[in-house]
């Protein structure tokens, strides 16, 4: 082979792997990442049209399940709701035979449209008292929740105990309500 052919086709070999390799740098690798960038996103489009449709295929049931919360939520005057839920904590006390040794009802402005009662309540009794208090707290038909609890024996047995629990109740204000 001569030496000017063999330059030629060796420049011909370099220019065209100078070419694949920008091709594949240039054309290739972005439109491979884009694919796969788009096939990302129709996956989460799809979630989330899933998602979209199971609510709005339990749309009735979320609704009726609103109007029982609502139903059950702290009424709207602030002094009737604090009432309500310490009459409700004095039964729950009662009931159970638990001793309430400290409690401190606190409100907060949540949003717009809701408030806030976070009660902090500490207590000593047997652990029968607290499980039935525990137990008719969480049962109540008002908005309540559980937050909080802490528990420590105040015996060697473990059956007198000490329970410092926090619970907020939800009271909607507005036209929401």
């Amino acid at each position: 082979m001569d030496l000017k052919k063999r330059e030629r086709v060796l420049l011909f070999a370099a220019v065209i792997c100078l070419g694949g390799w920008t091709g594949d740098r240039v054309v290739l690798s972005p439109l491979v990442k884009l694919w796969k960038q788009r096939s990302q996103k129709i996956t989460e489009i799809k979630r989330s049209l899933n998602k979209g449709r199971a609510l709005i295929a339990r749309e009735s049931d979320l609704r009726e399940q609103w109007q029982e919360m609502k139903r059950h939520s702290l009424p709207a005057e602030v002094s009737v709701a604090e009432n309500q839920v310490l009459q409700s904590l004095s039964r729950w006390s009662q009931e159970s035979r638990l001793g309430v040794t400290s409690l401190k009802p606190r409100w907060t402005q949540e949003g717009q449209d809701h408030m806030k009662m976070e009660c902090r309540a500490a207590t000593q009794g047997r652990i029968e008292a607290v499980a039935r208090f525990l137990y008719d707290l969480e049962r109540d038909p008002l908005a309540l929740r559980v937050e909080q609890i802490e528990m420590a024996a105040r015996d060697d047995n473990g059956r007198d105990l000490t329970l410092d629990v926090r619970f907020t109740g939800l009271l909607l204000t507005g036209e929401k309500q």
